[in-house]
């Protein structure tokens, strides 16, 4: 059985065995959320000897009992950092533990904590084959460092940190994927930096901006401007001391544009700084590659403050009705008028009903 991340990918797969199985001598069956459940379970009802799924695919297949792994010789997890970014581990968890003695074979194109944690439970003292391939050509480059952080609040701490020191950081371009974050950003360094910080070609005209990144250069004043990849044009950064990347270009070439030296016989030189989650670094691997350089991997400093996970809130229960504001609340009568059958237009005296209840025995 082959794990796969997406039903593309299991296309692919399918595609490549059927390139060695021209004399349909071996029996390939795909699940995938791509067909109904009940048609893959009948694909499965005539045997397979290779099964290609997405991890959530077959667990519900095989809690409809329609898919039995109890002759299973080899697992394979593909791609299995494109997995654990999908939030899919618990699948392949379930999956992997169900399954009795077999081959496991895990493949990915980095390793992290997150990743390690899913394999874990099935991956016992596993062998780990690393191949690396770098292309033989170097692109010049600026020194490339990179940060490895846990997530975006770390990053944002981290970013902090960095920038406050006014000595060090004295010119730098932060680059950000979306103007939502770059904004972000400049509200976090701006109540500290004040003027000291811009953005290029803001959406609104509150916040301290530039129109060109020539603008940025010659303003003494101005020591930090964040960048949105958005709808940008190419950004010079030749001659600045430092440029960081808080988030990676979902487009490698976007990246290499900026770190690229054109001028490598210039005295300045510059740095360029990525900070990276656990879930980005198959970006940095395919960066690396690009490039045919390995970004060097920099300690966390020790004062940088790292924000914890955070977990996904569980749904909100039924809401109960509010009580009433004691300061609102008009209260209704203590007691409802009586229909005019049962009104009450007498009174009888204690002498009277006696006799009556008398009368009523006899």
């Amino acid at each position: 059985m082959i794990l796969s991340a997406d039903q593309e990918k299991v296309f692919g797969i399918v595609a490549q065995f059927e390139q060695l199985n021209r004399n349909k001598s071996i029996r390939i069956v795909s699940l995938h959320a791509g067909a109904s459940v009940e048609q893959q379970m009948d694909d499965l009802a005539d045997g397979a000897d290779i099964v290609v799924a997405t991890p959530d695919r077959a667990r519900a297949i095989y809690l409809k009992l329609g898919l039995n792994l109890n002759k299973a010789e080899v697992l394979v997890v593909d791609d299995a950092q494109l997995i654990v970014k999908k939030g899919l581990q618990l699948p392949v968890v379930e999956l992997a533990n169900s399954i009795g003695k077999a081959q496991h074979l895990v493949f990915t194109e980095v390793m992290h904590d997150k990743l390690n944690k899913m394999i874990a439970p099935f991956m016992h003292l596993p062998a780990t084959i690393e191949v690396e391939e770098m292309p033989e050509e170097q692109l010049p480059a600026y020194t490339q460092m990179l940060y490895n952080v846990p997530n975006f609040g770390t990053k944002l701490n981290l970013l902090n940190l960095f920038l406050y020191d006014e000595e060090l950081f004295t010119k730098t371009v932060v680059f950000a994927n979306t103007r939502q974050t770059a904004e972000t950003l400049y509200k976090s360094l701006h109540n500290r930096m004040r003027n000291a910080v811009a953005l290029l070609n803001p959406t609104f005209f509150e916040y301290n901006q530039v129109k060109d990144i020539s603008e940025f250069k010659a303003d003494n004043a101005m020591r930090v401007l964040i960048v949105a990849n958005e709808n940008t044009e190419d950004i010079d950064v030749q001659g600045l001391p430092f440029i960081i990347h808080f988030d990676l270009p979902l487009d490698k070439e976007v990246y290499i544009k900026h770190v690229t030296n054109y001028d490598s016989a210039a005295d300045d030189e510059t740095l360029a700084l990525t900070f990276a989650t656990d879930l980005e670094l198959d970006q940095v691997r395919r960066i690396e590659q690009a490039t045919g350089q390995k970004m060097q991997t920099a300690e966390l400093p020790e004062e940088l403050v790292i924000e914890k996970e955070r977990k996904q809130q569980p749904e909100e229960k039924e809401k109960k009705p509010a009580k009433a504001d004691p300061n609102t609340y008009v209260p209704g009568p203590a007691f409802h008028e009586k229909k005019p059958e049962n009104s009450k237009t007498y009174n009888f005296s204690s002498g009277t009903k006696a006799k009556m209840n008398n009368k009523r025995k006899h």
